[in-house]
């Protein structure tokens, strides 16, 4: 069943859950705060960790998107179930896949401006400017808008950037190859359109709530770092007359038990998107209706650095993904339902996208047996251990898969040794970006629902593809899939592809796919769970009173 004896199994999961089973931290307002956030029409929302950023261009994590996303709106948005819709574009057309053009509604920035083709213009131009040294530049590259790449490396000016206003409310984007789903990709925070006088006045201090303006349902009036986000209506929102709830609360709450202790205690109405597993199947008994489950386009993997020993290897790399007992981490330390991995992309993208590795079907004794065989071949013995790090950021389960990924290894070689290292959010990111790791917990969620949103990411010039990972042949199958004459059987095909030269390389070890499990008190109407990338928004959602 796994590759720990029983006894091993057991001490890890024990360490790992002793660690973290209770909180030390006590509500301080009882359920009082829920009544208040009834009274006020206020909403509070545990998001899990301090963001980085509350900059479209600058923001890498799923945390700073959820908040972002609740005052920022592309040229196209979701329903509340996640289908595709209208943002501030009205509607939108292609002859070819090549040349799009949007026609803009009369919306206005919540300082009174116009939304104009122009603004448009002046942030897609700001998110591939090297100087602006985002993440997400290449997601535009990735989108094949004309000369991004260009621009990103430094050799075309920013304004040849294939993105034109024709007027105020017409934007005409050119790509350099026809994408089939090009429309699908603008929902993602980073291709949301930033207020220009606003930057050009304050530069980087423009988000802080004194300073900001925006094009959302919601605005940022007040920032207590490592307490609390507070976003109050924009008045000047298109769409405000639907808007119910006044104000969003939004926490940093980074421990899960402590989650579930202030929702319990009524001062969070909507909890992160984990619960602890200990208390899984207690919570689903006892508040029914409130746990809301679904699936999510979410992996969580274990990267490798491959520009670092030992992981500069691909023995070393081959050997430790061979050996990972996912089975043992999704069922037993999470237990809520998470799909074992065995590819990058999650099996439920659009698409269906599927890759069965051989080593798939090998039992434990011959993943171990041969995991044993190319770590002999690596050098690595009980004379000369193998010793690496492994970063990850803060968080309950995090450490619980850390821990008994840590046992496992020991327990199926004896001389691998993995030293835990963790690092809160902000500095585990900067670390992540500057390689200092050799194996690093990492989770990637879908931008849209393709699998090229997975895939992209190991692109050889991916600006989030820090794991050193380059492979011409795997940029030549992700070029060749936007080809006008591929259809989707054969770009499915050319996935499936992908995936194995990911396997044969042994990029990382994926390990599940999320589930999205949530506390919603009843109270909160018109919460759904049905969009697998989760790009829930507050707008949508009333409080019964």
């Amino acid at each position: 069943m796994s590759s720990l004896t029983k006894t091993a199994l057991v001490a890890a999961l024990s360490i790992a859950m002793g660690l973290t089973a209770c909180s030390s931290e006590t509500p301080t307002k009882e359920t009082q705060a829920s009544q208040s956030s009834q009274a006020k029409n206020s909403l509070t929302i545990n998001n899990a960790s301090e963001p980085e950023s509350l900059d479209p261009h600058l923001a890498q994590g799923v945390q700073e998107a959820n908040i972002i996303r609740q005052f920022s709106e592309g040229l196209v948005s979701t329903d509340n179930d996640g289908n595709l819709i209208a943002g501030m574009a009205t509607e939108w057309s292609s002859p070819d896949n090549k040349v799009w053009t949007f026609k803009l509604r009369d919306a206005k920035w919540s300082n009174g401006d116009p939304v104009t083709a122009e603004d448009f213009v002046f942030s897609f131009r700001r998110l591939v400017n090297p100087e602006t040294g985002s993440s997400y530049a290449s997601y535009l590259a990735d989108a094949q808008v004309l000369n991004a790449q260009a621009i990103i490396d430094g050799k075309a000016a920013i304004d040849t950037l294939g993105v034109k206003a024709i007027d105020d409310k017409t934007l005409q984007i050119t790509l350099s190859e026809p994408v089939p789903y090009f429309v699908d990709m603008m929902v993602h925070s980073a291709v949301q359109p930033v207020h220009p006088a606003t930057i050009e006045k304050f530069g980087e201090k423009w988000t802080d709530p004194a300073n900001i303006v925006v094009n959302g349902a919601y605005k940022p009036t007040e920032w207590l770092v490592n307490e609390k986000i507070v976003l109050t209506r924009n008045e000047h929102y298109y769409d405000n007359s639907k808007t119910s709830i006044d104000e969003l609360i939004i926490l940093p709450i980074s421990q899960a038990t402590t989650d579930v202790v202030r929702y319990q205690a009524g001062e969070v109405d909507i909890t992160a998107s984990e619960l602890p597993p200990e208390q899984f199947a207690d919570l689903k008994a006892t508040l029914g209706d409130e746990l809301k489950t679904a699936p999510t386009l979410c992996t969580y993997y274990y990267d490798l650095n491959q520009a670092k020993a030992p992981f500069d290897n691909e023995k070393v790399r081959r050997a430790l993904m061979l050996s990972f007992d996912r089975e043992l981490i999704a069922d037993k330390v999470m237990g809520q339902g998470q799909p074992v991995a065995y590819q990058f992309t999650p099996t439920a993208i659009k698409g269906n996208l599927t890759y069965t590795p051989e080593w798939q079907s090998w039992d434990r004794a011959k993943r171990i047996e041969t995991a044993k065989q190319l770590l002999s071949e690596a050098g690595y013995n009980q004379n000369n251990p193998l010793n690496f790090t492994l970063l990850y950021d803060t968080n309950e389960s995090h450490k619980k898969i850390a821990v008994a990924a840590a046992s496992m290894w020991k327990d199926a070689f004896g001389f691998v040794n993995a030293e835990l290292i963790n690092q809160e959010w902000k500095t585990y990111l900067d670390s992540r970006r500057n390689g200092n790791y050799q194996m690093v917990r990492a989770r990637w969620c879908g931008d849209y629902n393709e699998a090229s949103t997975f895939l992209n990411l190991r692109k050889s010039n991916n600006t989030n593809n820090w794991s050193g990972f380059k492979d011409p042949q795997f940029d030549a199958l992700m070029e060749q899939s936007l080809r006008a004459d591929v259809d989707d059987a054969a770009r499915i095909k050319l996935y499936q592809d992908a995936e194995r030269i990911m396997d044969e390389n042994s990029t990382q070890i994926d390990i599940f796919y999320y589930a999205n499990v949530r506390l919603v008190k009843p109270y909160v109407q018109g919460y759904s769970n049905k969009d697998p990338l989760d790009l829930w928004q507050a707008k949508y959602w009333s409080i019964k009173k």
